[in-house]
């Protein structure tokens, strides 16, 4: 059974298929959107690995033949290096502009392969086969994509919204633990800024979710994908609402250079951490009752995910420091730092007035207790 999820912006809709062995049958979802009967396929080695022969297979099963370009695996691959490389082995292949470019991977290659979609030709049409949880309820789906800069994450890209996802929970059986749970960072945001209810289903179906219901993930993926796509309709390019789904991304993305985008803190890991910290700072500023941020880190904390700074190893910076790369994000307005904050679980909002005082102090006992 297939779930389907429409993005509908005027002009641009476009579908998000939920279900079992869509990348084995990827060939019949993707003829229908071609002039021609050829695709560029861009993944990376570890995904190539699990999922390209199979892909490969179901696309020429429905007539279409592909080339494949493989990427070094990691954050590091959001790069100017890389899109180069990306962009030049397009142009050799001689990918036009009614073409498909198909991004087969987690968020890193589904932004790195969706920015060079936009910038070849000055927009090409991709499709977005994500295999990672992240990817899946997150990075796929609405339109962002780019690379990241030394100055900080995400800094250079462009909204260029994908022709088609495929989303196929069977490749989530690949995933190590770490990796499925990074994902799921992302997925306890959506109930934690906008939905109290799919947060209290995921209180009481996170464990068997983890431990490969594929009922629940399929579910947990669709309501993601509904949250998103209902936010991405009301504001495509992030001038007011679609801040919500950066709920913990201020201080994930400072954690994240901090450590330097390397495995040790993965994307995902900093989003729990970050919303603990976004709930914390709510609760400080008499925003929210201080029983939120228990909760919080107590469901993070019964999926066996980080929870807080005392998770991640090795050395971090000062608070001040840290403070200041959140001074990079690309939510600062007029110098001002946004933050997503909450009045209770499900009760998220975006505001520029926050002392700068009480994040010190929070990042301050957050790094004591270390």
């Amino acid at each position: 059974m297939t779930d389907t999820v429409q993005v509908a912006l005027p002009g641009r809709e476009y579908d998000v298929r939920i279900g079992e062995g869509l990348i084995a049958r990827a060939g019949e979802e993707i003829a229908p959107l071609l002039a021609r009967k050829r695709v560029a396929v861009v993944t990376d080695v570890h995904v190539a690995d699990a999922h390209l022969a199979s892909l490969e297979t179901g696309l020429r099963q429905a007539g279409v033949e592909p080339v494949s370009l493989v990427l070094p695996a990691g954050e590091a691959t959001k790069s100017w290096e890389q899109l180069g490389r990306t962009v030049e082995c397009l142009i050799a292949q001689k990918v036009e502009r009614r073409d498909v470019v198909v991004a087969l991977g987690g968020g890193v290659i589904g932004d790195l392969a969706g920015f060079a979609a936009a910038v070849l030709r000055r927009g090409v049409r991709f499709v977005q086969v994500p295999t990672s949880l992240l990817a899946q309820v997150d990075s796929s789906v609405g339109g962002k994509t780019g690379i990241n800069s030394p100055l900080g994450k995400n800094l250079v890209g462009a909204f260029h919204q994908p022709s088609l996802v495929l989303a196929d929970i069977l490749a989530l059986d690949s995933l190590t633990q770490r990796d499925f749970l990074a994902g799921y960072g992302e997925v306890q945001k959506y109930g934690l800024l906008g939905d109290a209810q799919f947060f209290e289903w995921l209180e009481k179906n996170g464990p068997a979710l983890a431990a490969g219901d594929r009922a629940a993930r399929a579910y947990a993926v669709r309501r993601s994908v509904e949250m998103k796509a209902e936010i991405v309709l009301r504001d495509e390019t992030e001038q007011g609402d679609r801040a919500l789904l950066n709920l913990g991304h201020t201080f994930c993305h400072a954690l994240e250079a901090a450590t330097g985008y390397s495995d040790r803190l993965l994307h995902g890991e900093g989003v729990a951490i970050g919303c603990a910290l976004a709930f914390e700072l709510s609760a400080r500023l008499g925003l929210c009752a201080q029983e939120a941020p228990s909760r919080v880190r107590a469901h993070l904390a019964a999926m066996g995910m980080k929870k807080d700074l005392a998770d991640i190893e090795g050395n971090l910076p000062s608070a001040g420091a840290l403070l200041d790369l959140m001074g990079q994000d690309k939510k600062v307005v007029d110098g001002k730092l946004r933050f997503i904050l909450a009045r209770g679980i499900g009760e998220a909002f975006v505001t520029s007035d926050v002392p700068r005082d009480v994040v010190l102090k929070v990042l301050g006992d957050a790094l004591d207790a270390r």
